[in-house]
């Protein structure tokens, strides 16, 4: 059946890793794929995560399937995260959580379900945003649009222009927001603007969706929350996707969750009604793995204390290979101011490499990098930065 049809084209981002893979050159470099890695150049399990593997393993009685929406503790520690332990949100029960198979899979499902009640509606996205977003959203039926969000030649946010934008985003229409450490270009939104932005929301009537991915990677739990925090105080309905892979490390695990916020716990018990039934016919009900070693680790204190200095020391590692990367181009003379790459927040960063340096670098050097240039600065160690840095000098100078 298939030889008449033409192949498609590899994913733009795990294309690259494939290629990377199969490159043999010993100093190969990948700051393509969005995964954290040590300075060693591995991405580790974290030790919290062992230990909580390990309770589960010798407490483990069943294999039987979960809830559709999942482990009821996994979804009560979900929303501490998103919303802090003592939130209104969480006391008037007006938040709906379900496991989801990674951030993905939590968009995917809102974005079905979204498509059942509001069939005209139209997604907005930034831009520029993460390649899949698009995939995503066009597959569940909807057609897409873009807000303002990166300005190119300043390297940072352009709020005015993302204000007017969303100022004519009408009612019904769904607004897909970066909660925190923004990709590509790693520019997010203060405390004040995500006010603003959900104050426009509010008053347009748009539905808001916030992808929340790096929970944790930006300044800290709390800080990186400011846009949740934001709409949960207007007390409209919106849609949370958050995603553990990176913050705790379970990328193969696939494990996220879809959030829905509602002004009351009546709306919410609706919204978890139509929300497992769409559930249902996509996976039927969760993986139980990744769920449950989450929630072990936020219920149990000391898991969840050794938890938070193992993410405190990847945000860290990561800023401090910001500084470097900055500090090692400077330099080298390397033409052009790279100082925002300090300022941005998370793994990525557009870094202001042209298209044809992305490709130069790649094909000469083995240093892999999304077109656009984005680079995940996590793929930076001490023991690469020079050479990488001394491949975009030359690279830049030709």
């Amino acid at each position: 059946m298939w030889q008449n049809i033409v192949a498609a084209p590899a994913d733009s981002i795990f294309g690259l890793n494939d290629a990377f893979r199969a490159d043999i050159n010993p100093q190969k470099v990948n700051l393509g794929v969005g995964v954290y890695k040590d300075e060693a150049g591995k991405t580790p399990i974290l030790a919290c995560v062992k230990a909580a593997e390990k309770i589960l393993l010798e407490g483990e009685s069943t294999k039987s399937y979960l809830p559709i929406s999942g482990d009821p503790v996994y979804a009560t520690e979900v929303q501490k995260l998103l919303f802090g332990d003592t939130s209104e949100v969480i006391t008037s029960g007006r938040a709906a959580t379900a496991h989801a198979p990674g951030g993905t899979g939590a968009l995917r499902v809102g974005g079905d379900l979204l498509k059942k009640f509001y069939p005209a509606a139209k997604v907005w996205i930034s831009n520029p945003t993460w390649s899949n977003h698009k995939g995503v959203f066009t597959t569940a039926g909807f057609p897409l649009a873009e807000y303002a969000y990166y300005n190119a030649s300043t390297r940072a946010l352009d709020f005015q222009a993302m204000v007017a934008d969303l100022m004519n985003i009408p009612a019904g229409d769904i607004v897909l927001l970066h909660a925190c450490c923004h990709n590509p270009s790693g520019v997010d939104l203060t405390a004040d603007e995500w006010r603003k932005v959900a104050a426009i929301g509010v008053e347009k009537g748009w539905i808001p969706f916030l992808d929340f991915a790096y929970q944790g990677f930006g300044e800290g739990l709390e800080s990186d929350r400011a846009g949740i925090a934001a709409f949960a105080a207007t007390g409209v309905d919106f849609f949370i996707a958050s995603s553990y892979s990176k913050n705790f490390g379970l990328y193969n695990e696939r494990t996220g969750a879809l959030t829905i916020v509602s002004p009351t716990a009546a709306d919410a018990a609706v919204a978890m009604s139509h929300l497992k039934i769409t559930i249902r016919v996509i996976y039927s009900n969760p993986p139980a793995h990744g769920g449950l070693v989450v929630a072990a680790i936020l219920s149990t204190p000391h898991l969840r204390e050794q938890w938070l200095q193992e993410l405190a020391a990847m945000r860290n590692r990561i800023k401090a290979m910001r500084v470097a990367l900055v500090e090692g181009l400077t330099a080298r003379g390397v033409k052009g101011d790279f100082s925002s790459i300090t300022s941005q927040r998370g793994m990525f960063s557009f870094s202001g490499l042209s298209d044809e340096v992305v490709q130069w670098l790649r094909a000469n050097k083995s240093i892999y990098v999304v077109a656009g240039g984005r680079i995940n600065l996590a793929g930076l160690t001490e023991a690469n930065i020079g050479y990488v840095c001394d491949a975009i000098a030359e690279a830049t100078e030709r």
